[in-house]
């Protein structure tokens, strides 16, 4: 009995000069699940851990439970704000002639009422910081954060200030999340510690 030497190679994807586009994010081959474009690179997404998962489960049926005609609950989308920067927010809730159709891969920033994102151990400073500062500038006018803090889940909520184009905290939110924009959402966050 022999023992064969496969070697196995990973091709990465070799960026240009200026960076990745839109249009590159959407058309090279093999790109992992969950790929966003930020400042022209690619980020990998790393696997989900329970917290965020079941987050991202009762808050969907939470936000879809209570959301007015003219608006839709997105997962996981591709949200373009520029020809650089296209990240997936975890929940985007988009106007909803936005909606194109069961193949539609993308929506625009200008679409997005509201972004939010989960914070992992690996994305800490892209949601605390990159990514709110991005979706602000692109026109989002509402974004939320959610961590979970001394064992409670805790929601930071934020509204877009029109004449600085810069996010504003409007409160913290723990254990529930109680709001009237961008339409009135009442969600008990500790049903994700029963699930």
């Amino acid at each position: 009995m022999t023992a064969e030497f496969v070697e196995h190679r990973v091709h990465w994807p070799v960026p240009p000069h200026a960076g990745y586009t839109v249009d590159d994010l959407f058309t090279l081959p093999d790109l992992p699940p969950h790929t966003e474009l930020i400042d022209g690179s690619l980020i990998f997404m790393s696997p989900q851990r329970n917290f965020h998962a079941l987050v991202l489960y009762v808050l969907e049926h939470g936000l879809r439970a209570t959301a007015l005609d003219e608006f839709r609950v997105r997962r996981e989308m591709t949200v373009v704000l520029d020809d650089h920067n296209a990240p997936e927010p975890d929940i985007s809730v988009v106007r909803a002639g936005a909606d194109a159709g069961l193949e539609q891969t993308r929506y625009q920033a200008r679409d997005v009422h509201l972004a939010v994102e989960v914070v992992s151990p690996d994305s800490k400073s892209r949601d605390r910081t990159t990514k709110p500062v991005k979706y602000a500038a692109a026109g989002i006018p509402h974004f939320w954060r959610i961590e979970r803090d001394g064992g409670r889940n805790v929601v930071h909520v934020y509204e877009l200030d029109p004449l600085t184009h810069a996010y504003v905290h409007m409160g913290v939110h723990r254990d529930q999340i109680k709001v009237d924009k961008p339409y009135p959402i009442d969600i008990d966050l500790t049903a994700i510690d029963k699930l």
